[in-house]
């Protein structure tokens, strides 16, 4: 079981592949995700136990060097994380909905986990930076309190960095959109 995520963000492609190839290498983790964003970065998302992840995300920011843009190391991740990166999270159903949208990959990242960590809501999807410009966002559901409070908590963790583009919630989606987005 993961139980700690890593992120490694370049500006560089070329540079990105190089670094990718030292993270999996200098440590058993598991590669997530690696592939090239929007507006011409490269992205490593690795997951696995805390220790061997930090090792990877050090040997990775060591080796991408001056084309590191952004990275995080999040010890004791929310297990819904995992399963909303893949899309596939089982929910039953949708009472509020919560979007969250920010600039950043890893601050999508740390925003979902806070929210989640914050209040008995369910993580339904972590969308990462894919054909949205190199932003994220992520969706959610519970009782409204209980999303208020979720995306609330997200939002000042990042806020201060600049990184938040604002969200929404939506008390009792209609049942057209819950199927387009489920």
């Amino acid at each position: 079981m993961k139980k700690a995520i890593g992120l490694v963000e370049l500006n560089s492609i070329a540079r990105g592949f190089l670094t990718c190839d030292t993270m999996v290498k200098t440590a058993q983790v598991e590669l997530i995700e690696t592939l090239t964003i929007c507006p011409g970065k490269y992205m490593i998302l690795v997951g696995g136990e805390v220790g061997a992840v930090k090792s990877s995300v050090e040997a990775g920011v060591l080796r991408g060097g001056e084309a590191v843009v952004d990275h995080l190391l999040i010890p004791n991740v929310h297990p819904d994380i995992f399963p909303a990166i893949n899309a596939s999270t089982q929910v039953d159903e949708i009472d509020a909905l919560g979007i969250f949208e920010t600039f950043t990959v890893a601050s999508g990242i740390i925003a979902a986990d806070a929210a989640v960590k914050t209040a008995a809501v369910r993580l339904i999807e972590l969308r990462l930076a894919k054909g949205i410009g190199g932003k994220s966002f992520f969706t959610l559901t519970g009782q409204v309190s209980a999303v208020q409070a979720a995306i609330q908590a997200g939002k000042e963790l990042i806020e201060k960095e600049g990184v938040f583009v604002g969200s929404q919630i939506i008390p009792r989606p209609d049942p057209a959109l819950i199927k387009m987005i489920w």
